[in-house]
C-alpha cells in the first residue's frame, strides 16, 4: 500500500475538521505516492525519531504532537523543527500527525486513559456545540428509501448509539417545469403535483457537503429541493475530554497511587486530600485544565489531566481532587490508538512503537 492510502485512512479514522482551531494536524511532511515501507508510532517527532525510522527502514511517522505548528519560513537547521525537516526530506520520510482531531474523537485519548483505569458508562464531558447541521429533503416515496440510504451512507443520520436515524413525513409537492428543463415527471409549463415523503436527518457541519453530493445524486429529480438548519444541539459523539464510573469505590489515596503506576508517573501532584470516596472520574489527556469546572458541574470526585496550573489547584480541595500526571504521562497511549487502527486496517504493514522516551521533562 502507498503512504497516500494511509493517510487517507487515518483522515477517515480522526477527521482533520475535528481539531481545535489553533493546531495543525495532518500530513506535516513529505510525498506520499511511495510504497510504504513501515511506520513508527510516537507522541513527539525528534531527530531521533526520525533516526529510529531509519534503521528501521521506515518511510512513515504517525505522530500525534505535530512537529509544525508555526509557518516555516527557512530550512536552515537553526532549531530541532527544521533539523527534523531536513532530516526527514532526506530519508524520503513522511510525518504525519493526529493531533486535537484524535482528542476531540470518541475513541480518542481521553477514552484510552479511561480504559487503562477501567471506566464504565465513559461519555464526552464537554461534547462540541454548534457543530451540527440538520438536512431536510423532499422525495417521492417510490424513492424515499435509496435517499435515506445515500444520506446515512455519507454519515448523516448519526444520534449518540444509534445511526441510521430520520423523521419522515407524507406529503405533496408542486412545482411547474420551465422551458429547457428535463422533469423526471409532469409536463413542461404544467403545474404538477405529486406524493413525497419529507425526509429530517442530522449531520456533522463537516459532512454536510458530502452529504449534499450523495443526496443530489441519489435523488430523481433534475433540481432536488434541500434545506440545511444549523443546529445548537450539543454534539455527545465529538468534544474535550470523558467522563466515567468506577466499578467500585476507591479512597483517594488508593486511586492516586493506582493513577501513578497505571500512567508510569515520577511525579504525580495534587490538591488537599479530603477523605472523599473516589467513583465518578474526569479525564482529559494533555493540557486540560480547561476542563477542571465541567468536571465539577457534572460531579465528578476527581479530575485528571497532563497540566494543571499553580493557581488553579487553589480554592477546589473542597470541590474535587485535582490530580496533574504530566502532559507526556496522560498521552503516552496514544500510539496505541494508532498501532490498533493501522493493524487492523494495513494487516501487512510493519508497524513500530517508538522504543524512545520524548518526554523533555524530567525528574530528580
Amino acid at each position: 500500500m502507498t503512504i497516500k492510502e494511509i493517510v487517507h485512512a487515518l483522515d477517515r479514522f480522526a477527521p482533520l475538521p475535528l481539531q481545535d482551531g489553533y493546531d495543525n494536524a495532518g500530513l506535516q511532511v513529505g510525498l506520499t505516492e511511495a510504497e510504504a515501507t513501515g511506520a513508527l508510532l510516537c507522541l513527539d517527532v525528534t531527530e531521533a525519531v526520525i533516526d529510529e525510522a531509519v534503521a528501521l527502514g521506515c518511510n512513515l511517522i504517525v505522530a500525534h504532537h505535530p512537529l509544525l505548528f508555526k509557518g516555516v519560513k527557512s530550512l536552515t537547521g537553526r532549531d530541532y523543527v527544521e533539523r527534523c525537516v531536513i532530516k526527514a526530506l532526506r530519508n524520503d520520510i513522511a510525518i504525519y500527525a493526529a493531533h486535537t482531531n484524535l482528542d476531540n474523537l470518541q475513541g480518542g485519548v481521553s477514552f484510552k486513559m479511561a480504559e487503562k483505569l477501567g471506566l464504565s458508562e465513559v461519555r464526552v464531558l464537554e461534547p462540541k456545540e454548534q457543530a451540527l447541521t440538520k438536512l431536510v429533503t423532499f422525495v417521492p416515496q417510490a424513492h424515499a428509501d435509496a435517499v435515506r440510504k445515500a444520506l446515512f451512507s455519507a454519515g448523516c443520520g448519526c444520534i449518540g448509539r444509534y445511526d441510521s436515524c430520520s423523521y419522515n413525513l407524507q406529503g405533496e409537492g408542486t412545482f411547474r417545469a420551465q422551458e429547457g428543463t428535463h422533469p423526471f415527471c409532469g409536463e413542461i409549463g404544467e403545474l404538477h403535483t405529486a406524493p413525497e415523503v419529507r425526509i429530517e436527518t442530522v449531520s456533522p457541519n463537516y459532512l454536510v457537503q458530502t452529504a449534499v453530493k450523495a443526496l443530489i445524486k441519489a435523488h430523481p429529480y433534475e433540481e432536488p429541493a434541500y434545506d440545511l438548519y444549523p443546529l445548537q444541539n450539543q454534539w455527545t459523539q465529538a468534544g474535550a475530554g470523558v467522563i466515567g464510573i468506577l466499578k467500585e469505590p476507591e479512597t483517594e489515596l488508593d486511586f492516586l497511587r493506582r493513577v501513578k503506576k497505571c500512567f508510569e508517573v515520577e511525579c504525580l501532584r495534587h490538591n488537599k486530600l479530603r477523605g472523599r470516596e473516589i467513583l465518578t472520574v474526569a479525564l482529559c489527556g494533555g493540557a486540560g485544565s480547561f476542563l477542571m469546572h465541567q468536571a465539577m458541574r457534572q460531579g465528578a470526585d476527581v479530575f485528571i489531566t497532563g497540566e494543571i496550573k499553580y493557581h488553579e489547584f487553589m480554592g477546589h480541595d473542597q470541590d474535587i481532587l485535582l490530580a496533574d500526571i504530566g502532559h507526556y504521562e496522560s498521552e503516552q497511549f496514544t500510539k496505541e490508538i494508532f498501532y490498533n487502527q493501522l493493524r487492523e486496517w494495513f494487516p501487512s504493514l510493519e508497524v513500530h512503537l517508538t522504543s524512545l522516551n520524548t518526554n523533555p521533562i524530567k525528574y530528580l
